[in-house]
């Protein structure tokens, strides 16, 4: 071991060790001359200086290497390289030493024998009682940093696991000895802590991790789009996308300074975030930029459009990919790699935004490398990936055919228009106000008319709604958007527009009370636009709710979410007077609710999550707090957390909704343990593990707990039949259910 580390020194430290040495060894000679010339030097003495010599070498080296950083992933010449080499060199010269003293005293003893009073010889030389003082190789050796004293892995629940794989697998790829890591309990932590992050790190390295965090780039929030046009003008793709970021580029920077001003958004990480639209890359044959401008889907679009704008004014350093050449020259220093370790150096990227599409292209594209990037993604899906989909080998024990889900990322690495799945991560959109300065200061001009705006662009959304539209006619003048050749299914009385611009569209909605549901499209923008001037929007109710049970349009998505209405979150998360939910089907139902709406006046509204600065303020929380390339999770903080049992047959979902709370997955790893339900008085007088996604359960009955036994199938969603679901929630802000009270 010694050499190994000898020629880690540099050749200056190298020589500095052979001469300091050589002049040790020198003086011993020395001694040796001086004790031929004059034999009446006493051997307390020539041992004094020899272990003066040695503890003036020691405190030399000790000096030279002040404040040098312990540990083997500082650098090539480390305290931690330095120490091992002192360790085996001195232990050899102290046994070299002891051998010489021995040889001195017999020496000195032999020519002065004959003065001695009594003349009696010992049998056996031993070493003076004087000779107590040693260098202490264990103080070396047993250093604080050596200890490893281990910190709790609370949070941590791979931590173990991962410890004992090492143990035994260290040696399986020769990249982790290239980390540092030489067998030692103390290697293997700080290699799971700061290389694969499994493991929560050690104290005595955090300071070093932070002054190399505070060393790497802050961001500043950005109030020009200069650089952004500059990017995105190079592809037609991004034509539709760079025209919306122009239009709200005003909202958008008086929301980033008005968030500035709120919160502090100085010393943040400035990271390197890859964007990768699969959508839009040929290879997806989806054409959606190409239909953009002719009433094709635009919800996505929106989506990353607005995504992109958050992230580049929140001041970070991002990459736009919409083809697979370019993804393949982002990612070229990392594709390939076969090792089981991450690749060394910079990393190429730090944050991943892509959707299912570009998901498949990704993996393909980095082969190996794949899994050491898995944590780093952050997936748009519309309508959200639940775990029992997520989750490979119970996805196909279930019989789930889904092409879209099996990627065993932890669920709240999908990223949501809405937030219908609390197991997701809701990242939103904006909702645009076309309507300019000019505009505005006239508004007051514009008066509400007695007239309904149907919500529905496809000439087939209207079919078999004949008598609903009937009623809201009885009581108001019906406008419609249809586009398209075909009317086959509209009223002959209705006003038809055809596809308005954003701007007239708005005018439009200024002057109509009453926004009308058809059922379908199912959780699209246009109804908080509608509320948003005003309108109040007519939610067609379901019974029995929607879902791939019972409706084509969800079968084959990774979800069992069923929808209880048209816009199942402008029902939970707004209400009346700005949404009536209904049964469509019953008349008076449906005339109780217009006649209430026409009879008061209803103000704009729109939920703060939906603005410039709330989706500013989410993604920068999320940025900043969601981290699943660490096992512990930090955030929301366990201050958030309220525990509820749910009946059976009801799931958390349920349960937390039904009191004003949102269920919280990243809280289900903190109740899935007997001490842990005891605080919140449970009492599991027996238990066992279940990899299901129903647990942890209680029976109250035999006072059984059944733990989780899969960390990816945590789900909020799903109810027992006998058992009672023991329920993470949290409480969230008015008009920003991502986010607790204490999560900013």
């Amino acid at each position: 071991m010694g050499s190994s580390y000898l020629w880690k020194l540099s050749s200056q430290k190298l020589g500095f060790l052979l001469v300091s040495f050589g002049f040790i060894w020198g003086m011993m000679l020395l001694h040796f001359t001086i004790q031929q010339r004059s034999q009446h030097e006493s051997s307390a003495a020539l041992r004094q200086q020899i272990l003066e010599l040695s503890k003036r070498y020691v405190k030399a080296l000790a000096e030279e290497n002040h404040g040098a950083m312990d540990g083997p992933y500082v650098g090539t010449m480390t305290a931690y390289d330095l120490k091992k080499t002192l360790a085996v060199l001195l232990d050899n010269i102290l046994l070299r030493l002891g051998r010489l003293e021995s040889k001195v005293d017999n020496m000195l003893y032999n020519s002065t024998g004959s003065n001695l009073t009594n003349g009696t010889v010992p049998s056996q030389a031993a070493p003076s009682t004087s000779n107590t003082e040693r260098v202490s190789v264990a103080e070396l050796l047993n250093g604080a940093q050596e200890k490893c004293e281990l910190p709790s892995q609370e949070g941590f629940p791979h931590c173990e696991g991962k410890l004992k794989w090492m143990k035994d697998m260290w040696r399986s790829d020769p990249c982790y000895g290239r980390y540092g890591v030489d067998g030692s309990t103390c290697s293997f932590f700080i290699y799971l802590s700061e290389v694969e992050n499994w493991c929560p790190r050690l104290p005595w390295r955090l300071k070093h991790l932070n002054l190399e965090e505070d060393k790497k780039g802050q961001t500043e929030v950005r109030t020009n789009f200069a650089e952004l046009y500059q990017v995105m003008s190079r592809r037609e793709e991004f034509r539709w996308m760079m025209l919306r970021i122009q239009r709200m580029a005003e909202p958008w920077v008086s929301a980033i300074r008005s968030l500035a001003r709120k919160q502090n958004l100085a010393k943040r990480k400035r990271k390197k975030i890859l964007v990768h639209l699969g959508l839009l890359t040929k290879e997806s044959g989806f054409k959606i930029a190409e239909n953009a401008f002719s009433g094709g889907p635009l919800g996505e679009l929106v989506q990353w459009s607005d995504l992109i704008t958050a992230l580049y004014l929140l001041g970070h350093d991002i990459r736009i990919s919409a083809s697979l050449a370019e993804l393949k020259e982002i990612m070229r220093r990392v594709m390939g790699n076969k090792s089981s370790c991450p690749t060394q150096g910079a990393r190429v990227v730090e944050l991943i935004y892509i959707d299912i599409v570009g998901l498949t292209q990704f993996k393909k594209t980095l082969g190996p490398s794949w899994v050491h990037y898995q944590c780093m993604l952050r997936v748009l899906d519309s309508f959200g990936t639940e775990p029992e989909f997520n989750h490979a080998h119970y996805a196909q024990s279930k019989g789930h055919k889904t092409p879209w889900g099996k990627w065993n990322l932890n669920p709240q690495q999908f990223n949501t228009m809405f937030p219908h799945t609390p197991d997701n991560s809701f990242l939103g959109f904006v909702v645009e106000q076309h309507l300019n300065a000019s505009d505005i200061r006239h508004i007051d001009d514009i008066k509400r008319q007695n007239q309904s705006l149907v919500y529905g662009k496809v000439d087939s959304f209207w079919k078999d709604k004949r008598r609903y539209l009937e009623i809201i006619h009885s009581y108001t003048e019906v406008h419609g958007t249809v586009h398209g050749t075909s009317t086959l299914h509209l009223p002959a009385y209705v006003k038809n527009h055809g596809i308005l611009s954003g701007r007239d569209l708005q005018l439009l909605l200024r002057q109509t009370k009453l926004f009308v549901g058809l059922s379908f499209p199912y959780e699209g923008p246009a109804p908080l636009e509608a509320i948003a001037n005003g309108c109040a929007f007519l939610n067609p109710r379901f019974s029995p709710p929607k879902s791939s049970k019972n409706t084509e349009f969800f079968k084959g998505k990774p979800t069992l979410r069923e929808l209880t209405s048209q816009h199942p979150y402008a029902e939970v998360y707004i209400g009346r007077p700005h949404v009536w939910t209904v049964n469509i089907d019953d008349p008076v139902e449906v005339e109780q609710a217009i006649r209430s709406i026409l009879s008061q006046k209803i103000e704009p509204y729109l939920p703060y999550e939906f603005t410039c600065e709330g989706m500013l303020q989410r993604v920068n929380a999320f940025i900043e707090n969601q981290d699943f390339c660490h096992g512990q999770v930090m955030w929301p903080p366990l201050s958030a957390l309220q525990v509820r049992l749910a009946q059976p047959g009801k799931s958390c979902k349920q349960v937390c909704q039904e009191e004003q709370l949102i269920c919280e997955p990243s809280f289900f790893q903190h109740l899935n343990k007997d001490q842990a339900l005891a605080r919140f008085g449970v009492d599991c007088q027996t238990a066992e593990s279940s990899s299901d996604t129903l647990v942890p359960a209680y029976s109250e009955a035999r006072r059984h707990c059944i733990f989780q036994a899969d960390l990816l199938l945590f789900s909020c969603a799903g109810a027992h039949p006998s058992l009672k679901r023991i329920c993470p929630c949290r409480d969230y802000r008015k008009g920003q259910v991502a986010l607790c009270h204490d999560c900013l």
